[in-house]
């Protein structure tokens, strides 16, 4: 992913595959929808930029950010998906339910990716308050979702 020094939606175009060719899974969590919303937005613009066609953008909702292993190991058993992409947001509270959902996330998608034929794409923000997540999702830090399509592409094409 991208750090302060570089950033996957700066490179350059001609470093990113044609998508053109490809088809996209993306599951994204309704919990945190206004920032959930604005990474699905700039992850689906993204696909779309590196051409890859409308109706091979696929997504799916499910409740909570735990529920985003299940929807992306579903994802992952049809066979015409190229990637999946996850997108979430955990921001911390004041019980330790926050760690034991990034870390859950965090386990369930490294064994997708140990296992399954596609990539899954981890996008699972986990902040510690809204702000943070905010700049992560459009804001001063750019847009998680956008750099997740990236990857996805890049991934596709492996």
């Amino acid at each position: 992913m991208s750090t302060a020094l570089h950033h996957l939606t700066k490179d350059k175009t001609e470093q990113i595959p044609d998508a053109s060719n490809m088809c996209f899974g993306i599951v994204v969590s309704e919990w945190n929808s206004e920032i959930t919303g604005a990474l699905l937005d700039g992850a689906v613009s993204t696909l779309e930029k590196h051409g890859a066609l409308p109706e091979n953008i696929h997504v799916k909702s499910v409740p909570g950010s735990f529920e985003l292993i299940y929807g992306a190991h579903q994802m992952t058993l049809n066979d015409g998906y190229d990637a999946v992409i996850i997108l979430g947001s955990v921001i911390r509270g004041e019980t330790p339910h926050f760690d034991y959902i990034c870390q859950g996330v965090t386990q369930g998608i490294s064994q997708l990716n140990a296992t399954s034929q596609i990539p899954v794409v981890y996008g699972l923000l986990t902040t510690n308050d809204l702000q943070q997540a905010k700049d992560r999702s459009g804001g001063k830090y750019g847009n998680k979702g956008e750099e997740c399509a990236v990857v996805a592409i890049k991934m596709a094409k492996f």
